[in-house]
């Protein structure tokens, strides 16, 4: 599979779960799954990193579900989703050795198209579909989880 598909995608969990895809590659940067060497990068794969990432992306799927949340489409929460989009996809291209920032600008451009989409998607299936709203976010975890590990795993 093309690694710039493969930082698109998790980009597009970045759109998702912000914390998420950061979260899972670090965990795959710690496993050795993907090697980021002696790269700027290499943090990502230090238990700090796993810890810190694992706690937000845990406190990020609680906190999803709640009321006051603001939209993932508003500047301050659409920025952190292009950071982390950005990040995990840089991570991505180094461990393969292709330019790291491709793989940080197909990551930033996923994390749009995952944080637009999802939140139409979810937006649609709430009110257009009449569903409670923890009936949607509550799947979409599920697939934002699953394919983050997917595409670490390529």
């Amino acid at each position: 599979m093309n690694i710039i598909f493969l930082c698109l995608g998790i980009g597009f969990v970045a759109g998702l779960r912000s914390m998420l895809a950061p979260a899972v590659v670090s965990w795959a940067a710690y496993l050795g799954w993907l090697h980021l060497g002696d790269s700027g990068l290499r943090f990502m794969a230090s238990p700090i990193s796993v810890a810190a990432f694992s706690l937000l992306a845990l406190g990020e799927l609680i906190a999803d579900k709640l009321p006051f949340i603001p939209k993932r489409t508003e500047p301050g929460p659409l920025v952190v989703r292009l950071v982390s989009g950005g990040l995990s996809g840089a991570c991505l291209g180094w461990s393969a050795n292709q330019s790291w920032t491709s793989g940080a600008a197909a990551g930033a451009i996923g994390a749009i198209i995952g944080a637009f989409a999802g939140y139409h998607l979810r937006r649609r299936l709430t009110l257009g579909a009449g569903l409670k709203d923890f009936c949607v976010a509550l799947p979409e975890d599920l697939l934002a989880i699953a394919l983050a590990c997917y595409l670490v795993s390529r």
